[in-house]
């Protein structure tokens, strides 16, 4: 028995047996009955302690139930939805069980080895996930990690291995999940591509949880390119605001003018497709590295979340990073304004006019809306320079979309029935949940009657709405009917407001009270989807 190991997550089947073999197996067997544990009932955990062998949790399975005859927007049948079940429930028990052993641990580096259950892909998920921790700022308490090696900071000290065995990539890549609707043609979900899913939201939840006075727009950019260093295929661009004015991003420029910290606008791009010069999916992130409201300045109760108002561009370069590890087929580029919203002699006021980079006119009536104004130049500069197939823009932007969802749904804002779909779908296989929002010219009028063409916000009447239609009129490609042209680019603008945190409704063994990292995991399965139609 090697003194590395920390214990072992196994599944109970619904008959209360253990497959383990051996003797060690009859006796987990033994103690999980004697416990008077149901093992019928999903997620119900027994510490067991078997002679000659590390402590085990031992986490059930539970009963399949029957599919739902009725749910909202479910558009993909009642067997990929218990699918999905199984999917998620492997990732909680998964989590329930690294978080148990975790109590045993000694600080040292130790592994765990974890059950498959029903997903080698969930499992690896939900150990990662599970094993997480904000601790990376801590000098005492549970495993302190201030000033440690990163690869020891935020949980990593125990690292879950699969309870088959499975060492290598090559190792991990054969523990498949036979019920991947993509096949063995596509990257096929395994063990491996739980990891890197679950690694890269991991990531983007450590660029959220820290402290935004070492989270600059410098700091990012930093980490962002020492993140893709040694990825293949990959190329990260750093621009100054010297390129920023050249681009005339003015609003872009107008937010980031009351901050002494300076601008960053980051580019990553991947090139994974078959034909190099294969158009992109461009995905865009909000990256607001902290947010004061800047003049219109936010109430200071709660202030300190701002720090991850940079959530939307954390999820981007996050899953930008794990497509290009998995190597899918699939050219993406990623980009990510990156400035502060600070109140000072040089901020913009209320009423302030500037002209975005696409030539329409804009009216500031209120500086915390300032997301749409980054994000603005941001599309359009996507749109005009790398003609995307498919844009995808993530921020944290309205409040209005915690009102309306809260934490269990990031909001999906689309125009295109089959972008929407593709999202949903993704969304769902990875309990990473999105909901359809309208993005509809209805909400124009609401932000179009001042002295400019646009202004910056629309009041509180459908807040997310406006924000949305707002974001519409800088993408380049979309569908005219004026003038009889069809579109050259899908849409969608997603919400994140509520999602970045787990507050109420989400809080569970793989995601503890605070920063989610969402929608890190949706984002990915979409692209690999996509990467294979």
């Amino acid at each position: 028995m090697s003194s590395s190991v920390l214990g072992k997550v196994v599944a109970v089947k619904p008959n209360g047996n253990i497959d383990l073999g051996g003797e060690v197996g009859s006796q987990v067997t033994a103690q999980w009955k004697a416990s008077h544990a149901s093992a019928s009932k999903p997620g119900e955990l027994r510490v067991l302690f078997p002679a000659e062998s590390v402590p085990i949790a031992a986490v059930s399975q539970g009963e399949q139930k029957a599919a739902p005859e009725t749910q909202p927007d479910r558009p993909n049948g009642a067997d990929v939805f218990l699918q999905n079940e199984r999917a998620e429930q492997t990732r909680l028990n998964a989590a329930k069980g690294v978080r148990t052993l975790r109590e045993f641990s000694t600080g040292e580096e130790q592994t765990v080895e974890v059950d498959s259950f029903e997903s080698a892909h969930a499992a690896a998920e939900g150990a990662l996930l599970g094993l997480w921790s904000v601790n990376h700022f801590k000098t005492r308490g549970s495993a302190p990690s201030w000033k440690k090696p990163a690869h020891l900071q935020g949980g990593k000290h125990i690292t879950p291995v699969s309870l088959n065995g499975a060492k290598s990539d090559a190792d991990k890549k054969k523990l498949r999940d036979v019920n991947d609707s993509l096949g063995e043609t596509s990257t096929p979900l395994s063990w491996y591509t739980g990891e890197v899913y679950a690694r890269a939201q991991n990531w983007s939840r450590e660029l959220q949880e820290t402290a935004a006075n070492l989270m600059t727009p410098t700091e990012f950019a930093k980490r962002v390119v020492a993140a893709f260093k040694n990825v293949p295929n990959t190329e990260v661009i750093v621009r100054d605001a010297d390129w920023v004015r050249e681009q005339r991003m003015n609003l872009f420029l107008s937010v980031a003018q009351g901050s002494e910290q300076p601008l960053k606008f980051v580019e990553i791009h991947y090139h994974g497709a078959p034909e190099q010069d294969a158009k992109p999916l461009a995905f865009v992130g909000k990256g607001i590295t902290f947010d004061t409201g800047g003049i219109s300045i936010k109430p200071g109760a709660g202030m300190d979340l701002m720090r991850a108002d940079m959530g939307g561009a954390a999820a981007v370069v996050s899953s930008t990073l794990a497509i290009a590890q998995l190597g899918l087929p699939i050219n993406v580029s990623t980009f990510t304004p990156l400035t502060e919203n600070m109140p000072s002699g040089r901020a913009t006021k209320p009423g302030d006019i500037f002209e975005a980079r696409n030539g329409l006119t804009v009216q500031v009536d209120n500086t915390d809306a300032e997301g749409r104004l980054v994000l603005a130049d941001t599309i359009t500069y996507a749109c005009d320079t790398y003609k995307p197939h498919t844009l995808v823009d993530v921020a944290t932007l309205t409040g209005a979309c915690v009102i309306a969802l809260g934490d269990v749904y990031s909001a999906v804002f689309t125009e295109t029935d089959r972008l929407w779909q593709d999202l949903k779908t993704a969304g769902d296989a990875e309990h990473d949940l999105f909901w359809r929002m309208p993005l509809t010219d209805a909400y124009l009028p609401q932000i179009s009657k001042t002295n400019a063409d646009l202004v910056n916000t629309g009041g509180r009447p459908a807040g997310s709405a406006t924000a949305a239609i707002f974001l519409k009129q800088f993408v380049s490609g979309l569908e005219d009917r004026a003038k009889g042209t069809k579109p050259s680019v899908d849409y969608a603008h997603i919400d994140i407001a509520g999602s970045m945190e787990a507050a109420v409704n989400t809080i569970n063994d793989y995601q503890g009270k605070g920063l989610t990292g969402r929608p890190v995991r949706a984002l990915i399965e979409f692209a690999r989807r996509l990467s294979y139609v």
